[in-house]
């Protein structure tokens, strides 16, 4: 069975139509639960943890790539001069690109992986001095 519901969100009302699936098997809601719904009373945004750092250092000048995955691509050169959040290369895993940023500045000396290659979290990528 399809019915039509109006959600309010931060006071903007929306249409929707909903498909119940197992209305005998849904008990309906208590009282108190209905006035929870229906209050204005403003709703808290969700809070997220803090994201991974995207660059991590394995030694002094090392670049570590924040997780397994393969190395897609770098975005400086040997010889490149970086300062401190400039991109330096993007890792992916499970289809989703990661980029790591420099964590301080300096120039780049060597590069340890290939583009393609697998690389493991905490394993040093490059080495910027």
């Amino acid at each position: 069975m399809i019915k039509r519901l109006r959600i309010t969100i931060n006071g903007e009302p929306f249409e929707v139509e909903a498909e119940v699936l197992d209305e005998a098997a849904t008990p309906p809601p208590s009282p108190a639960a209905s006035s929870l719904l229906s209050s204005s009373a403003p709703v808290a945004e969700p809070v997220f943890a803090t994201a991974p750092r995207a660059a991590a250092t394995s030694g002094r000048g090392r670049v570590a790539s924040p997780m397994s995955g393969k190395l897609v691509s770098y975005a400086v050169a040997i010889g490149d001069q970086v300062s401190v959040g400039d991109e330096l290369a993007t890792v992916e895993a499970m289809k989703m690109n990661t980029y790591v940023y420099a964590e301080s500045g300096g120039k780049v000396h060597e590069l340890l992986a290939r583009p393609g290659d697998g690389v493991e979290e905490g394993q040093a990528i490059m080495i910027v001095k």
